[in-house]
Parts: C-alpha cells; structure tokens; sequence
C-alpha cells in the first residue's frame, strides 16, 4: 500500500479546516493546518507536504496591491521544492483565478466541490495535472491562450542549458545560496559556481537579479 498524499489545509476560517479534514479520503493525510500567510509560509517549511490546499483570501499578506488577499503571499514565499498547491476559495473571480495560477497554483477549484471532489483534485496536482472546477477553465484559457507562442520560445531558451544546469538556474533564482545548491544537489560549491557562469553566459544575462527575473517572467520558479 502507498502512502498517504500528505497535505497541509491553508484558510483563515477553523471550522472550514475541520469540515474540510473531515470530509477527505482516507488516502489523503492532512499534516498541518495554517490560518495566514506567516504561519503557512511557516508550516509548508516544517512538514514539506505534497499538496497545499490554499484559500485565495488570507489574513497576514501584503497589505496594499493586487496580492493584498494572501494567497499568491504564501506561494512566493514558500521555499521547498516539490510542494504543489491547489486553490481552494469561495471566489469565482476570474481575476482571482489568474492571479493564483500565475503565482504558481496547479489547480483552482470552488468550496462548492465535494470531499470526494476536492480529493481527486489533490490527487490528480499531487501527480502534476492542472485541476480546474469546470466554469473556471475558460478563465484561464482565455489568460493563457496567448502564452502558447512563447512556450516555444521558453523550450529554446532552456534548451540551451543542460540538465544540471537547469536545475541549478531554478534554484538559484528561488534565491538559494551557492551552499544551499551544493547541498541540495550534492556537488562542490566551486560545481556550482562553474554552472552558475555557465547559465548565465548562456542566457545572456549579468546577475542573479536578472536571472530571478528571466524565471520569474517563464513561470519556472
């Protein structure tokens, strides 16, 4: 037997989490519950879950601009690799919708959906499909239909990079330090420094700051 899809539940409102922990398959193990952005952020550090089951509406974010509500706040500032998160709101604003999947969300579904529903959703993003509850989809197609021209022109440009160099350019524009990479990669920090130039010279950029950019920019973060 597999184990459990370990999930953290992120949304402001106790008695939603209890319901929401309730009502999930037994294949899904709920391993921390966050209610704002600072202690989200903080638990996703602490048990590193598969999926996170995020609330677009959070207290603790950014007070002012279009990342006021929170949740984009806990994707950006959530550090470990592999965790995968799905939106899970009362909203149906298309607004909501695009910002979230723009921070990084693969999947926005409604609190209309079902336990039974809202468990094959985390199933499915914890096996790295997009979910969307079906009067969001056109949203997001409409948003990233014209991005479909420039995934041709992102494949070129990460062609130019080889695996490692890949994987060492995602980690330094999260803003990992050369340490971290050596460590996280298991190679010698001066490994890092030659792949790190390499990246660089390839991609014709100057510096870190600029390569955050260029990722950001890609949505390869």
């Amino acid at each position: 037997m597999t184990d459990g899809i370990r999930v953290v539940i992120v949304d402001d409102h106790s008695i939603f989490r209890s319901g929401l922990r309730a009502d999930l398959d037994t294949a899904v193990e709920v391993v921390g519950e966050a209610a704002d952005v600072p202690s989200a952020i903080r638990v996703i550090g602490e048990t590193q879950p598969d999926v996170v089951l995020l609330d677009v509406h959070l207290p603790g974010g950014p007070s002012t601009g279009p990342e006021a509500a929170g949740g984009e706040a806990v994707i950006r500032g959530s550090a470990p690799t592999g965790v995968r998160f799905l939106a899970l709101s009362v909203s149906d604003a298309a607004e909501d919708v695009v910002r979230v999947i723009r921070a990084g969300a693969r999947g926005y579904i409604t609190k209309g959906s079902s336990g039974i529903e809202v468990s094959k959703a985390v199933q499915a993003v914890a096996e790295g499909d997009a979910v969307f509850s079906p009067r969001l989809a056109g949203f997001v197609l409409d948003a990233f239909g014209a991005v479909a021209g420039e995934t041709a022109a992102v494949d070129d440009e990460l062609d130019r990079l080889s695996a490692r160099e890949q994987e060492v350019m995602r980690l330094i524009a999260r803003g990992y330090a050369y340490k971290e990479v050596a460590a996280e990669l298991f190679i010698s920090i001066k490994t890092v420094e030659t792949h790190v130039s390499a990246v660089l010279r390839k991609l014709q950029l100057s510096s870190r700051h600029e390569l955050t950019v260029w990722a950001s920019e890609r949505r390869l973060l």
